[in-house]
């Protein structure tokens, strides 16, 4: 494989379940385009079948597949095919492109398996043109979000410049790739009148460990579908789940979703996450008997006030909240604050940092960009008051646990975690009770991918009507958890009444408000 074209070529027998799979559709496609068609297995394969597509259209960049493809004659068994040498990124799909016919129009491949970041390390030409693809906001723009599959970026072009040819679409790719497309044409009011997934094993026939799938959809006009059938494989006749499009958002259990709908909403608290600084080896410390050593085993000499005990995810995840095995240095405490003063305040902190500058200078991410010396992202007041509810993004079970400070210091939490952070115990035990609830995480598993690299992210949690939870769970029972999370924590009971914390941070008021803001307290069907 090329890794810098994420070049799986597609295995002739694969080829051959899919086009099976889409016989099945009963659907006459007299034109076929395949934008990255590599050494030409799929048009291979259409012309192998009982009634093949008229004209033909492959389009490839790369010269050895190229001269591979270009060995298929020109006109066989009653198709015409043209296989144009072409950067596809930079092509202008529907009006460079000339077909002798204007019959229904099928586009069928398996693009590039990689990322545009990949791409980046790799220094590669092979890459659409830098830009906001999503039109992300602010940070979003700037971290993660905005990392995407190129297979991501090709169907989006393919939706935007085939959109009034009302085309189908049916490529490989990786399942996650499928659900940004539903959300995106969601979003972007691209009319998907049929869709479905059907999954398929990457480990056997391309050796990747990875989820992946066919990814079928039709244009037409609207009103666009708002549940997308997901098959175990090619071949299955029922569906093992169904994907739900609720407000241009995914539900990964539309049958269960219903259930906790009136649950889906707009949290009255701010999900935070926790400090991102890409520079582990030097700000992430373990504890020994003589103090502090870095990750790289050096021992750290640094202003103590300056250290904070850390939790990661997996710490929360095992439920070991109570105590700390490792520390993180703060060098800030609010976002864009200046670090210079660091030299006077804290210089011995200085020094150390100073020691390690060149580690500094090599973080990768754009969020660094003019920002002061040793900069940290996730950092403000919520980051140091005494008590937070936190929980992992990177395991498939949401698990809610509430974080005392140790030593009386408050525990910050790595960037794998999101957190509420309260300034009581009692507060923290109230909101890890109800967090816990049936009700919550019911939407939770109904909502989240099990599959996604992060199946847990706040645009997830900032989901959570915390009202309508209290509003309808029992009580009683709410309120005996709360007791005994607050004696986990504290080993006393509360000195106000649980209802006194519920109207502090869940006024009566806010129910209304959130219920106009919410986009999601009613079920699209």
């Amino acid at each position: 494989m090329s890794r810098e074209f994420g070049d799986f070529q597609t295995p002739p027998e694969l080829v051959k379940q899919v086009l099976r799979c889409l016989l099945k559709l009963n659907r006459n496609w007299t034109r076929v385009l395949e934008p990255t068609c590599g050494s030409g297995a799929f048009i291979k394969g259409l012309l192998q079948m009982d009634e093949p597509p008229s004209e033909i259209i492959g389009i490839e960049i790369q010269d050895k597949h190229l001269t591979e493809a270009r060995k298929l004659p020109e006109c066989a068994n009653g198709s015409n095919i043209s296989i144009k040498q072409a950067d596809f990124f930079r092509l202008e799909v529907s009006r460079e492109l000339h077909w002798t016919n204007s019959g229904p129009l099928l586009v069928l491949g398996n693009p590039p398996w990689v990322t545009n970041s990949e791409l980046s390390i790799l220094a590669s030409s092979n890459r659409p043109a830098k830009r906001n693809l999503k039109k992300l906001r602010g940070i979003e723009a700037m971290t993660g979000d905005s990392n995407f599959d190129v297979a991501e970026y090709i169907w989006i072009k393919l939706l935007k410049e085939l959109a009034a040819e009302k085309p189908a679409i049916a490529l490989l790719c990786k399942t996650m790739v499928a659900r940004n497309v539903l959300k995106y044409a969601a979003k972007h009011q691209y009319p998907i009148t049929n869709a479905l997934i059907r999954c398929i094993d990457a480990k056997k026939w391309f050796g990747a460990s990875v989820d992946a799938c066919l990814f079928y959809v039709e244009l037409g006009q609207a009103p666009t579908i708002s549940e997308v059938p997901v098959f175990a494989d090619l071949t299955s006749d029922y569906p093992e789940s169904v994907i739900g499009l609720v407000k241009n958002q995914l539900v990964s259990n539309w049958e269960d979703y219903q259930r906790f709908a009136f649950v889906d909403g707009i949290s009255p608290l701010e999900w935070r996450q926790g400090v991102k600084h890409d520079a582990a080896s030097v700000m992430e410390l373990i504890r020994d008997c003589d103090g502090y050593r870095n990750g790289l085993g050096h021992p750290v000499d640094v202003e103590p006030e300056r250290i904070f005990p850390l939790l990661k995810g997996s710490d929360l995840f095992r439920g070991h909240c109570h105590t700390s095995r490792l520390g993180i240095i703060i060098t800030q405490e609010k976002l864009g604050q200046d670090t210079a003063h660091l030299n006077e305040t804290a210089p011995k902190l200085w020094k150390y940092l100073n020691t390690y500058r060149s580690l500094f200078m090599e973080r990768k991410s754009s969020i660094y960009l003019n920002q002061p010396e040793f900069a940290l992202f996730g950092i403000g007041g919520y980051s140091f008051l005494p008590y937070k509810v936190a929980i992992s993004g990177f395991y498939k079970t949401p698990r809610f646990r509430a974080v005392p400070p140790h030593n009386e210091r408050p525990v910050l939490l790595d960037d794998t975690c999101y957190f509420l952070s309260f300034d009581s115990a009692a507060a923290a035990a109230l909101f890890v009770a109800l967090l816990s609830d049936d009700l919550c995480l019911g939407l939770l598993n109904s909502l989240l991918f099990t599959d996604s690299k992060r199946p847990v992210t706040k645009k997830l949690l900032q989901r959570i009507n915390m009202r309508a939870i209290f509003e309808h769970t029992d009580k009683a029972a709410l309120f005996c958890r709360a007791e005994l999370e607050l004696k986990a924590l504290t080993h006393n009971a509360s000195d106000q009444s649980w209802h006194q914390i519920v109207e502090k941070y869940l006024p009566l008021e806010l129910t209304n408000e959130l219920i106009e803001q919410s986009s999601f307290h009613t079920v699209w069907r």
